[in-house]
């Protein structure tokens, strides 16, 4: 006769990873507000003292090269690609800026924005290997749109090609009645940032440049808690899970990769808040690089359909500077993902870059700062100095 006090244990057994599956679901779910939460409060430390500067600086010239790089600048400042788009369009709106100025720093805008994914790959700069995957996996996003704009730039100089088409769509969606998406994500993670920054600039009486800093400083120190705990706990997830038919499917099929970033950025209106969630899946090595970038494409185009959407009840003009948005990043993958030895090239850059950066990693730190911030900085102070002779 069997002892029924056998039976219990494989039902134990059962339970046990089952319910470390839940803590680590759980553990997860944490880490990742604690991540979205950091980027955004950092998002709205560099808003807190850069909106302004940002507005002074795009309403300040009519040189495309010079707007190409106050794109980047201002973008970089304010760390969202949607608010440099909103604040062009709000002054394209109000007539203190041009259709045809404001195109290069709608493509300079493009580039600035993948900044954060570039300090979120430098949170696993104490793991080799895993800091060369990641700082590929966020480069390539750089060198995919320093591409576009070498391309695109010039064409549109000489031919005007987005402004005319831009200008064609506009004529026949103005008058629709524009719409806005609910943002779960920022409306999860605002109560924490508009927290803290009452209560530094409120309750503490901070000025605005000292709670910004103080911001800037929580939100690293964020950033690199979550991404240090959430790398790990996503290895032991997903990491044995990696072979299996959700990332063949990646990988074999680009078009639903770039969907899948479209579709993750439309719902939470930010492209990197996409691209900042593959870099740590890129560098524990769960996610390919080539399914990655469909992905990261994909959110490229994302990002503009909000700012499409807000600006259809807008004048003709705000319309068409939205679509200018959208048809550069379409454009861009249309002219480089068919061909494979362009496509090749944004990965191959960001992989060498990445080797490099991997032996001598405060090269990171250098690219970062000089591409982001210093090169642009450079252009629109001799810019200002030749204006003033």
């Amino acid at each position: 006769m069997t002892d029924p006090a056998v039976h219990p244990a494989p039902l134990a057994g059962s339970l046990h990873p089952a319910l470390r599956f839940l803590i680590n679901l759980i553990a997860l779910l944490a880490l990742l507000y604690v991540f979205l939460a950091a980027i955004a409060l950092f998002g709205a430390a560099f808003k807190l003292v850069g909106k302004d500067f940002s507005k002074h600086l795009i309403a300040t010239t009519s040189d495309p090269v010079i707007g190409l790089m106050i794109g980047l600048l201002a973008t970089s400042l304010i760390q969202s690609s949607s608010s440099t788009t909103s604040i062009v369009v709000g002054m394209v709106s109000g007539g203190a800026l041009t259709v045809h100025n404001a195109i290069p720093i709608i493509m300079g805008a493009n580039m600035g924005t993948t900044v954060t994914n570039t300090l979120v790959a430098m949170t696993s700069m104490n793991r080799r290997a895993e800091f060369q995957r990641a700082f590929a996996g966020a480069t390539m996003h750089d060198f995919f749109n320093l591409l576009a704009i070498a391309i695109l730039f010039p064409l549109e100089m000489a031919t005007g090609y987005l402004h005319k088409s831009a200008t064609w769509l506009s004529e026949l969606l103005v008058g629709t009645e524009g719409s806005q998406f609910p943002n779960p994500v920022k409306d999860a993670v605002k109560p924490v940032v508009d927290g803290l920054q009452d209560l530094l600039t409120g309750n503490l009486g901070l000025g605005t440049g000292m709670a910004s800093l103080v911001m800037v400083v929580v939100a690293l120190l964020g950033i690199f808690f979550a991404l240090t705990f959430l790398t790990r706990l996503l290895k032991r997830l997903v990491l044995s899970r990696a072979e299996g038919a959700f990332t063949r499917t990646l990988r074999r099929n680009a078009f639903a990769a770039m969907i899948m970033g479209l579709l993750v950025t439309v719902s939470v209106q930010s492209s990197s808040i996409t691209t900042s969630l593959l870099v740590p899946l890129i560098g524990a090595g769960i996610i390919p690089i080539e399914a990655a970038f469909a992905a990261t494409l994909g959110a490229n185009v994302g990002t503009t359909v909000t700012a499409l959407l807000a600006s259809l009840t807008g004048t003709p003009a705000a319309v068409t500077v939205a679509l200018v948005h959208l048809l550069f990043n379409l454009s861009g993958i249309a002219i480089i993902y068919p061909l494979p030895q362009l496509r090749r090239i944004p990965i191959r850059l960001a992989t060498g870059l990445a080797r490099m950066t991997a032996r001598k990693r405060i090269f990171a730190l250098y690219y970062m700062v000089g591409v982001f911030f210093l090169m642009p900085l450079v252009f629109v102070l001799i810019d200002k100095l030749i204006r003033g002779l």
